[in-house]
């Protein structure tokens, strides 16, 4: 199991905040333009008529309790008292349809935007070169789709709408009170940079131990994830207690993270309510106070008529709860909001990663061949093909055999620039040929079938492929003339048969069995209880290891390449099953070109070429008699004085 990289996910974000979230919302409005705006809107009335209550509070002591208080019939309040009730009735059932509307839409934007982000995340990922994946741990990439998605429904569902309900009541709050008196709303603003203080303290310390918290999650879950994937090497080797203690270290880093993220988490809310009723005892006191002494009111249409009126204390006192409680709301989502555009930048980066490369132009496609060799492109599938090569130096178009006709020329190759692992090596393959490579762990054996597949570029020399520089040819169409069996079988969930045709999508059910029967796998799968039909799940942990590695040269040999690539494709075969699968692969092998590696040498001594790779370079190359009669390192491999590490 691959590990995680610990500095890798999640951290907080690299980009400006509000690049990103400017970046997120437009992501949000590309497809839900008309939901958003509407969102928006609902979520604008619901914050405006939850504040609406303050006014009416008022306007009812202004307008009903004042006059009653001096002698006012009931008569001439009435009128007043149910307009203000009708008001106050119509503006809630205005923020009732608009709450459940924004929360219903946004839990289906919030669904179908995660779709469209795993889609595009998804679409991308299958777009990226080799290299990608192997300098990504697979838990690495795997925790976008997770953990980072998780956190961004979290951000989009409730964070966004929450925060731009309180930033929405907020600002209306504030406007409101300015209208209603300075002096008390220099008060309220006092405690609001209280507020602020504490909340960049407390809420900047929980987030940056949440953001903690999330890393060693993405550990534990890698550790369990690698001890399930191990627990028969972990008991063989009575292992157990040690992965305990090593289980125990990690637990505690997430639990010493998890207390910390939560210590500070938990008081936030507390301290910003009780500082909110702090300001709520101190706007109290300073309206008694200016009631007393009898001082004018001033907002921001100026001095008032008299002093500040009950109904303004009154109303005060509830909006600058509103107030505090809102600027609370704000403040909790810190961890969330961190949280969800660390996330966010982890998609996108993901996103940004850059396609695999393909400048190639010569495409492999259908092609009738007559008695006099002459090549004609066809639409229908005739069992032969060749290169379609457009010239551009004149517009003409010629057409090539494909053969399987491979030569490397002078070829040097390294995985970074500054490490060659491949230096001058040159491969002659004509077509029908077998050539094999042998060589200690590390020698490039596997290096040069990738340079064949062009999962890498090579650093110098020339690749060709039927006299076609490989450059030249799409990787798609390059690819789809080679077969390959790897010596890690990946077998996919789903039936044998769907497994066998993933090699050819239109193949049939008959060419599929045909395949099986080359392969030597078709008596074992019809042993199964549902034969072809039988689900594979679970890396087809019901099968063995032999069992596997028959159905992966069953779906290569369905495809029908011109030229196949064997790496180390029969060394998780025992020695008997190995017997029946070389019969398979030697009739696989007729009429291509095939590349093999091989630990076995019994396995090669076939082949019409053997080359011995020894650091990145060909050291000795030639027949099996050849090389034997030259008493070089493959004779000491063959007879035992070296053995292959």
């Amino acid at each position: 199991m691959s590990k995680r990289k610990e500095n890798a996910r999640p951290q907080p974000p690299k980009m400006h905040s509000f690049k990103l979230l400017g970046r997120l919302l437009s992501y949000l409005f590309h497809y839900y333009k008309i939901s958003m705006i509407l969102v928006f809107i609902s979520i604008l009335l619901t914050a405006v008529a939850g504040i609406s209550s303050s006014i009416f509070l008022s306007l009812v002591i202004d307008q009903v309790i004042e006059p009653v208080t001096n002698g006012a019939t009931w008569e001439a309040v009435r009128e007043p008292l149910f307009f203000i009730i009708g008001g106050m009735g119509a503006m809630y059932l205005v923020a009732l349809a608009a709450s459940i509307f924004y929360n219903q839409r946004m839990a289906i934007v919030t669904q179908g935007f995660l779709m469209y982000i795993r889609n595009d995340m998804f679409n991308r990922m299958q777009t990226l070169p080799i290299r990608y994946f192997d300098t990504h741990t697979h838990g690495d990439i795997m925790s976008t789709y997770t953990n980072d998605t998780d956190a961004l429904r979290q951000l989009v569902s409730q964070s966004i709408p929450q925060t731009f309900y309180s930033i929405v009541a907020a600002v209306t709050l504030f406007v409101i009170m300015l209208v209603y008196s300075i002096w008390l709303m220099i008060v309220v603003l006092a405690g609001v940079a209280l507020m602020v203080v504490v909340a960049k303290y407390v809420g900047g310390n929980s987030a940056k131990h949440f953001i903690r918290q999330q890393v060693v999650i993405g550990k534990t879950e890698g550790f369990i994830e690698e001890m399930m994937g191990g627990q028969k090497v972990i008991k063989v080797f009575c292992h157990e207690e040690q992965a305990k203690r090593d289980f125990d270290k990690i637990n505690d880093e997430l639990c010493d993270a998890s207390d910390q993220a939560n210590k500070y988490g938990n008081i936030l809310m507390p301290a910003i309510m009780n500082i909110g009723h702090f300001v709520f005892v101190v706007v109290a006191i300073v309206a008694g106070i200016l009631v007393m002494v009898g001082a004018r009111n001033l907002s921001i249409v100026g001095f008032t008529e008299g002093v500040v009126s009950v109904s303004v204390i009154v109303a005060f006192l509830n909006m600058s709860r509103q107030f505090t409680l809102n600027i609370g709301q704000v403040s909790m989502q810190i961890n969330a909001v961190v949280m969800g555009l660390a996330g966010a930048e982890r998609i996108f980066e993901l996103l940004d990663e850059q396609p695999e490369t393909d400048d190639g132009y010569v495409q492999l496609v259908n092609a009738h061949i007559d008695e006099n060799g002459n090549i004609t492109e066809c639409a229908e599938r005739t069992g032969k093909w060749a290169w379609r090569h457009p010239h551009k130096a004149d517009g003409t178009v010629t057409y090539t055999e494909l053969t399987g006709d491979i030569q490397l020329f002078d070829v040097d190759f390294g995985y970074v620039p500054e490490k060659i692992v491949l230096h001058d090596v040159s491969i002659y393959a004509k077509p029908g040929q077998k050539i094999a490579f042998v060589g200690a762990t590390g020698a490039g054996k596997t290096t040069i079938t990738n340079l064949l597949n062009r999962f890498y570029d090579i650093a110098d020399g020339k690749i060709r492929y039927d006299g076609i520089n490989i450059n030249k040819i799409k990787k798609s169409d390059l690819r789809r003339s080679l077969g390959i069996v790897l010596q890690d079988t990946n077998l996919f969930t789903g039936t044998i048969m769907e497994n066998i045709r993933y090699g050819k999508l239109d193949a049939t059910d008959e060419e599929c069995i045909a395949a099986a029967k080359l392969a030597n796998a078709h008596d074992f799968i019809t042993r199964l209880p549902e034969g072809y039909n039988t689900v594979l799940r679970h890396e087809a942990a019901n099968l063995s290891q032999g069992q596997r590695q028959l159905i992966s040269i069953a779906r290569a040999a369905v495809a029908d390449p011109p030229v196949m690539i064997l790496d180390e494709a029969t060394s998780s075969i025992d020695t008997r099953t190995e017997a029946l699968v070389q019969r398979g692969m030697d009739r696989l092998m007729e009429g291509r070109t095939v590349f093999v590696i091989a630990h076995r040498l019994s396995t090669i001594q076939n082949s019409d070429a053997i080359m011995v790779l020894d650091h990145g370079r060909i050291i000795e190359r030639g027949s099996h008699d050849q090389l034997i009669a030259q008493k070089g390192t493959y004779y000491q491999l063959y007879t035992g004085a070296f053995e292959l590490e």
